[in-house]
């Protein structure tokens, strides 16, 4: 009986990897025909994909080109963005599930921005207000007055780089280490990320994707030589869906900073689903420690966009499929191609029209 189950088991076992085969194969084949043609619509001059299936990388996929007469490829490397943030939240987590610190220390004990040293607001800030935009600063500072408080910390969401800057200061004078070396020691490296970096390497030469206006003409690139702990790091899908089945997989963190992360701690009902909106909006949606949290009936999706010049990306995490795909483009136009690719991808329906209300 054993010995008949066993073989049972196998022969499904083998069914349903073949029938993963051929739906990936089936999901190329449409890329394959769709994303050209989206390409030159758009005036974008390239899109690189990775898609996961139930936990596991299935497919990467390049098209178009990085820079006028140079194909792109799975090792093109694009400005993600601010798809920054959830490395660099997730790095502060793994910190956390260490013992280095807490969620709800007061970062003032180790760093206070100059601009803010007279405001004793900045006493209330801690490392959970700063993941889930909550410190209450702008999203970029003005250059001739500094760094501001808009409203008071943990009061209402307001999405800030600013915020995640000040964490990464506090977290290299908590642990007494630069921010780039903690990035490697808790995720690059353990990720096997290695095309991966917050700032400008020898590698990155021949394999940037050239960002472009939405006319198509090609802008200069912007690449950091200090790091940037919410915009400019240089990727691949590849690295970053590598990331993506991290978080999937609650790697590195404890249970505990595993539900903190991937639970609302702000609502974003107001910004998001207002008027017309509500009736795409799930049950209640929210920004929780990196990502933004959208809660539907089946199940919870994490979510994050990036956008600077010439530049538009995206990832998501479906938790109850272990489904998620990350994509980038180097064009203005990007988020144009981003709904066709989706659905290619078969993405749940109701996630589509929430991401069609919000881009129309």
């Amino acid at each position: 009986m054993r010995t008949q189950f066993a073989a049972v088991m196998s022969f499904l076992l083998l069914c349903a990897t073949a029938q993963a085969a051929q739906s990936e194969i089936a999901v190329k084949a449409s890329l394959d025909r769709e994303v050209p043609r989206l390409l030159a619509q758009y005036k974008v001059p390239s899109v690189s994909l990775a898609q996961i299936k139930k936990g596991r990388l299935a497919l990467v996929a390049a098209y178009g080109d990085q820079s006028l007469g140079v194909q792109a490829t799975p090792a093109t490397l694009y400005n993600i963005a601010s798809l920054t943030k959830p490395l660099t939240a997730e790095i502060v987590l793994r910190l956390i599930s260490s013992g280095a610190f807490s969620l709800d220390e007061p970062m003032d004990l180790y760093w206070s921005d100059p601009d803010i040293a007279g405001d004793d607001r900045r006493l209330k800030l801690t490392p959970r207000l700063a993941l889930s935009h909550q410190t209450g600063f702008p999203n970029w500072r003005d250059p001739t007055q500094g760094l501001k408080f808009l409203h008071n910390p943990g009061e209402a969401y307001g999405y800030s780089g600013e915020g995640y800057v000040y964490l990464a200061r506090f977290t290299e004078k908590r642990t007494g280490k630069p921010f780039e070396t903690l990035a490697e020691t808790y995720l690059f490296d353990p990720a096997k990320m290695n095309d991966t970096s917050y700032t400008q390497r020898p590698w990155f030469e021949g394999r940037i994707a050239i960002p472009a206006d939405t006319a198509g003409h090609p802008l200069k690139p912007i690449i950091a030589k200090h790091f940037n702990a919410a915009d400019l790091v240089y990727t691949t899908p590849r690295d970053y869906a590598a990331f993506v089945i991290e978080v999937m997989k609650n790697r590195g963190l404890t249970p505990e900073t595993a539900e903190q992360r991937s639970r609302p701690h702000v609502s974003m009902m107001d910004a998001k689903c207002r008027g017309a909106k509500a009736a795409t909006c799930p049950r209640f949606t929210g920004f929780g420690l990196g990502w933004q949290i959208l809660d539907y009936q089946d199940g919870k999706v994490m979510a994050h966009t990036g956008r600077d010049e010439g530049v538009f990306t995206f990832a998501y995490i479906d938790r109850s499929t272990g489904d998620g795909a990350v994509i980038f483009t180097n064009g203005d136009n990007g988020d144009d191609v981003l709904l066709p690719v989706l659905r290619v991808l078969g993405v749940k329906p109701a996630f589509l029209r929430y991401l069609q209300a919000e881009m129309n």
